[in-house]
């Protein structure tokens, strides 16, 4: 659907070039809910607007449905854009029109005739909720309303690619659920795949089924949301995902951890076990098989489980006491489970 290869964008800036985006290879498949994410600077909102050469790139190709934008005329690449709708954080609506006159300006301004039009927005804004309010203008109407309205605007054309560059930013989180939820139900309905732009990985975590992790204009992790989510590579990905699973304990639990360390029975070891689990691995009874078969203590410090695209992910904080031996089995057993186990404060007491 999209083919991005060896993209780069280098603009002038006040102190010498700025290279906001740096040899970016990216394929995204048609009907997917594809999400970058990335802090302010990252070059995310670069790379979504070459998708459509809002932004021309200074390197690199960029093939949409097949074909290569940077090679069209400026008469094919404007018909190639209406299989590109996007949606921006600022509504950006016309104040002296009607909400169904906003949702239809591309096509006014595409020459589309008016019975043809209203056969297109019709069934539109009733998809996004908005039928009821067609003759409202956009002072009358909410900021999630407005946004449903840009994403009529957007649809109007029937894009087979939708890009939404931080179109809930400015949203409160229970709209920004709503106009997510939105998004994944015109991905799945009308089979448009959508590209989602955003700083929050809360967002990543509601509606993409793949991410790519950007910092210092480049695609520094890849993947499905999952896999992401529970085995990141990247300290910049750790930190966004901390956002929603803290990677650090709180003072209280380690404070909780050295307590029990110094309480060991003599000849006890003692650690701390950070488990990570998802998927399939989420519903094996592990810790019981540690407990039952191994012989082990668990003390249970903190935790947290959520949920993706239908798939239980968390991570557990855990102390295991015992010998040195039955902790190394522990931690091999888990391993084989598919949970991710990271070790940490060792302590034993000796007999």
């Amino acid at each position: 659907m999209i083919d991005i290869q060896d993209l780069s964008l280098t603009y002038a800036g006040s102190q010498g070039p700025v290279h906001a985006l740096r040899d970016i290879d990216l394929q995204i498949r048609a009907g997917e809910v594809f999400g970058i994410i990335g802090r302010s600077g990252a070059g995310k909102s670069s790379l979504v607007r070459c998708m459509n050469l809002l932004n021309r790139p200074t390197a690199g190709t960029i093939r949409v449905n097949g074909r290569d934008l940077l090679q069209l005329s400026e008469a094919q690449l404007r018909q190639a854009r209406q299989e590109i709708g996007m949606v921006f954080q600022h509504f950006n609506l016309l104040s002296s029109r009607t909400v169904f006159d906003n949702a239809a300006l591309p096509l006014e301004l595409a020459g589309v005739g008016r019975a043809e039009i209203a056969r297109r927005i019709t069934p539109l804004l009733e998809l996004v909720g908005l039928a009821h309010l067609a003759d409202r203008y956009p002072a009358q109407i909410s900021g999630g309303q407005k946004q449903r309205v840009g994403i009529a605007r957007a649809l109007a054309s029937q894009p087979r690619v939708l890009l939404s560059d931080e179109a809930t930013s400015a949203l409160d989180p229970e709209t920004t659920r709503s106009i997510l939820d939105l998004l994944r139900q015109v991905n799945r309905e009308l089979g448009v795949t959508v590209v989602l732009i955003t700083h929050q990985m809360q967002v990543i975590k509601q509606i993409a089924d793949r991410v790519a992790v950007m910092d210092a204009g480049q695609v520094v992790e890849l993947g499905p949301v999952l896999d992401v989510f529970t085995h990141p590579t990247q300290p910049i990905t750790e930190s966004l995902i901390d956002e929603i699973v803290p990677q650090e304990l709180p003072a209280s639990v380690l404070e909780r951890v050295q307590a029990l360390t110094q309480g060991l029975p003599a000849g006890e070891s003692g650690q701390l076990l950070r488990l990570s689990y998802a998927g399939d691995s989420a519903y094996q009874p592990v810790l019981s098989h540690l407990i039952r078969e191994l012989g082990l203590d668990l003390s249970i410090l903190h935790g947290q489980i959520d949920e993706i695209q239908g798939q239980t992910f968390g991570s557990l904080a855990v102390f295991a006491s015992g010998a040195a031996a039955q902790i190394d089995a522990a931690v091999a057993y888990l391993r084989r489970s598919g949970v991710q186990v990271r070790q940490q404060q060792k302590g034993s007491r000796d007999v």
